[in-house]
């Protein structure tokens, strides 16, 4: 096996079995389930349990920071770039269609996983907050609730993120057990209206 297409192995069976089994899965059960004889191959490719899940993220997050630039792009476009729901959307259809077109069955479970874990040190870098597109998103949906005081806008946002992990973990879950079938248009309707009903909220 090629090394390139053995740290893509390794990726794709930590993903999994992280978000089966949680953070602390043995590393030489991941080893075994991308085809590794040798126990200490995650050791080798990432240095350590840590360099794994960050590898993990990164992956992702790459494609997924096109994607949001191209949105950002399309709704500059027509106008509809500030909208709230737009905003979220931008934020929530991404990781869907991982799920949906490219066939990534596990992120948003992994995500649920390490949002809570050392290993990733805040909420906003998990979400990818120190990428542009997110970062652009961010600063919109703050503008956006600017009438709210200021520890509560921010103690929203970060629940966000929180909350749209887990609804898209459920989702997965959901999928995998086919306790519904896929309607991806509905679906992502659906997570986005939750979370703008949660952003908006009138505050007490």
């Amino acid at each position: 096996m090629a090394i390139d297409d053995s740290r893509t192995a390794l990726l794709d069976a930590g993903e999994r079995l992280i978000a089966e089994r949680g953070v602390e899965v043995p590393l030489r059960d991941i080893a075994a389930a991308a085809g590794q004889r040798n126990n200490s191959a995650v050791h080798y490719y990432f240095d350590s349990r840590a360099g794994l899940v960050e590898a993990i993220v990164e992956r992702r997050m790459n494609w997924l920071e096109d994607r949001r630039m191209h949105l950002l792009a399309t709704h500059e476009s027509d106008g509809t770039a500030h909208d709230l729901r737009t905003l979220v959307a931008m934020l929530v259809l991404p990781i869907l269609e991982l799920t949906g077109q490219r066939r990534v069955t596990h992120y948003g479970r992994f995500l649920e996983v390490v949002r809570a874990h050392p290993v990733i040190a805040d909420i906003g870098r998990l979400a990818g907050a120190d990428r542009a597109a997110v970062r652009i998103i961010t600063t919109r949906l703050a503008a956006a609730l600017a009438h709210l005081p200021p520890p509560r806008r921010r103690q929203r946002l970060e629940t966000m993120a929180t909350v749209m992990f887990a609804l898209i973990a459920d989702y997965e879950r959901a999928l995998e057990t086919r306790l519904r079938t896929p309607a991806p248009e509905s679906d992502a309707a659906e997570i986005v209206a939750m979370i703008v009903a949660m952003l908006t909220v009138p505050a007490r």
